[in-house]
């Protein structure tokens, strides 16, 4: 089945460039050969092997053609698997498939009903870029997409990045999870989900071309550090999250967790006078007389 892959994603971010600030020339980055002190150009430039720190192994195109590589022309599938077995670290850029002239739509659609039918997902190896790659094929609406995949390998461990132990109570618990069901969403569409970057950034360029001076953007108030209330915290994001959508804000307090119960202070013990009888409780009647 021939295919071709088109990008399944656009990139929209703005990009700026280095410039001389005294004459606005462009500043560009030059392949600079160490050894020879001077500039050199693609012609002169092939890939290379650090064997050690003296050590280069030079390696042509050629070479790299002649290595073996059985997937070079083909999507190789190798499994199928739920998509929820997939470490979603591992899925990348998206592609989609399109089969190339009428002999190759059969096939593509048959493995598109099979994906769709079974619920699962094809993981797949791939030549890109003169190296194999993992890929991942699922049905997104009447297309087959190809997702890059991470060799195991490339996954890096997450037990340096643990935060020390903590104690949570069961209340704590219960409050983030009422938060997060104030906040669940049924989808992923709304002004919530708008890049509040990029057009701001096209309207500045536009203005300074202009020469007109952009608006200055408000600096939130610094707050001093101070020691936060969780439940608190979780009982006003509850609070927020029904008020921005709509509904009543006034929720129950989420359950607090209790405090510990003080003690009295003790009362400071009187000083002992030198005299014991100083000790004894004196009666209301005054002394006889001598």
């Amino acid at each position: 089945m021939l295919i071709t892959l088109a990008s399944a994603t656009e990139e929209h971010s703005i990009r700026f460039h280095q410039y001389h600030l005294e004459d606005m020339g462009r500043v560009r980055v030059r392949k600079y050969c160490e050894i020879e002190d001077r500039e050199v150009d693609q012609g002169e430039i092939d890939k290379g092997y650090q064997l050690t720190k003296e050590q280069v192994i030079p390696i042509s195109d050629e070479e790299l053609r002649d290595l073996p590589l059985p997937t070079t022309k083909a999507i190789e599938i190798v499994a199928f698997a739920p998509l929820d077995s997939v470490d979603p670290l591992k899925i990348g850029e998206g592609y989609c498939l399109a089969p190339s002239g009428q002999v190759a739509a059969k096939a593509y659609k048959l493995l598109r009903m099979a994906l769709d039918r079974s619920s699962e997902v094809a993981v797949a190896k791939y030549a890109w870029s003169g190296r194999e790659r993992l890929g991942l094929l699922r049905v997104r609406e009447d297309t087959i997409v190809l997702h890059a995949m991470r060799w195991p390998d490339e996954i890096r461990s997450p037990e340096e990045l643990l935060p020390p132990p903590v104690e949570l109570s069961d209340e704590e618990i219960d409050g983030a999870l009422a938060l997060m069901d104030t906040m669940t969403r049924e989808d992923l569409e709304g002004e919530e989900f708008q890049d509040t970057y990029t057009e701001p950034s096209r309207r500045s360029s536009k203005r300074s071309e202009e020469h007109r001076e952009p608006p200055k953007l408000q600096e939130p108030e610094a707050k001093p550090g101070q020691i936060v209330d969780l439940m608190a915290a979780l009982n006003e994001s509850v609070q927020r999250a029904r008020a921005s959508r709509g509904e009543d804000a006034d929720v129950h307090e989420l359950p607090k967790k209790k405090a510990a119960k003080k003690q009295p202070a003790k009362k400071a013990t009187a000083k002992k006078t030198t005299k014991k009888t100083a000790a004894k409780k004196t009666s209301g009647r005054r002394p006889r007389s001598a």
